[in-house]
């Protein structure tokens, strides 16, 4: 981290503000580019700091893509490198959500607006339904008897995490954290376990300045516990979003909801970035800006606080413990989240038939990005709701 670097801050944060602007294809594919670009190319970044990066981006809370950049960003220029890597990363996805926002308040109502967003709801309810599984497998294991055996802890807190989301319908912090505690108590106990000391210890268009400054308290403190719980992909933040959102707070109808997802899906940057609309459409713009800041600050203080110390915490068993305890229950409330969605957005069998062929063009053509899928889903909708049904 002391060798001087081949490359300005300057430079890193133009490549990071390009990436935030053309980078489609979500967290895997974000850090490929990274990878690519960074690594191989440039070789700005080495192999080791690469490596690093992504194992804390994978150990630590906060979407995938955006806390790998965070970190590369602090990897020569501490402090000023994470902070500035990370506001152009997210800046024009913010940016393009926003002015989604003004359009969405300003013509949602529409019959052709509603048939985009009829066709456009089934596709993103696939294309979730796939990113679950896959998910599943790389982050629990595959779905036969050996990894059934030998994980069967984390399969119990999956299974139980999916049936719990889909009863309540609502996120479940405390068995995130009661999940995590659990497995490194029982794979890695620390020493402080055995102690016997042991104490408790944690514009102006379409409502663009209308807000309310009791909401806006709401929104920072919901997104920032959002925030706190997504490992890995961005789409694990659905189930808290779709909880907090829609059933406990109300700010959002189901349709709503679902619309802000595939938003986030046609925009390029991190797939987390759907909190800036869901903030506009609560509460205009301030009420986006708190929103993303909100859920972005967990990942930004993890990064920059861990970072120093990465290397021995990362050899840490029952931190490592932890975090896959947690992990297997977040993605089991993902997948229960996509089964209450689903209940309310795949209606018919014309929208049934768009999720399944959204999972098959995701399987079967090499390549194709979501928003691809999106927008062909989109005319699907326009086609079915304004000339059949």
């Amino acid at each position: 981290m002391n060798e001087k670097p081949k490359y300005t801050l300057r430079e890193l944060t133009l490549y990071f503000l390009k990436l935030g602007t053309i980078g489609f294809g979500g967290p895997v594919a974000l850090v490929g580019y990274m990878h690519k670009d960074l690594v191989e190319n440039r070789k700005w970044i080495s192999e080791d700091e690469y490596r690093e990066g992504l194992a804390l981006a994978q150990l630590a809370p906060g979407p995938l893509a955006a806390q790998l950049g965070i970190y590369l960003g602090f990897v020569h220029y501490r402090f000023l490198g994470a902070t500035l890597i990370g506001f152009a990363f997210i800046l024009p996805s913010f940016i393009m959500v926003i002015l989604l926002g003004i359009v969405y308040k300003l013509y949602g109502g529409l019959s052709w607006i509603q048939a985009v967003f009829y066709g456009v709801g089934a596709a993103v309810i696939g294309i979730i339904a796939l990113s679950s599984y896959k998910l599943t497998i790389k982050s629990i294991g595959k779905f036969n008897l050996e990894s059934f055996k030998s994980k069967w802890i984390l399969w119990m807190f999956f299974i139980f995490a999916i049936i719990i989301t889909y009863i309540t319908e609502q996120e479940q912090v405390l068995l995130f954290v009661a999940a995590g505690l659990l497995y490194m108590i029982i794979k890695a106990p620390p020493k402080w376990w055995n102690s016997k000391t042991v104490n408790s210890s944690f514009f102006l268009l379409a409502g663009f300045w209308n807000y309310e400054s009791a909401t806006l308290t709401k929104i920072a403190l919901f997104f920032a516990k959002a925030g706190t719980f997504v490992f890995g992909s961005g789409l694990a933040i659905v189930p808290f979003l779709h909880s907090g959102v829609v059933i406990e707070n109300q700010w959002l109808t189901e349709q709503q909801f679902l619309d802000s997802v595939a938003v986030a899906m046609i925009t390029p940057g991190p797939v987390v970035i759907t909190v800036g609309f869901i903030g506009y459409l609560i509460n205009g713009f301030l009420g986006a800006l708190v929103a993303a800041l909100a859920t972005f600050l967990p990942c930004y203080l993890f990064t920059i606080v861990m970072a120093p110390y990465f290397k021995k915490i990362a050899q840490n068993k029952p931190v490592k413990a932890f975090v896959e305890g947690i992990t297997a229950a977040v993605i089991g409330a993902l997948v229960g989240s996509v089964i209450v969605i689903a209940k309310r957005s795949v209606i018919d069998i014309p929208t049934a038939l768009i999720a399944i062929a959204s999972i098959f063009a995701l399987l079967y053509i090499k390549k194709i990005q979501e928003p691809y899928i999106i927008l062909v889903a989109a005319i699907a909708g326009i086609i079915i709701k304004l000339t059949i049904i």
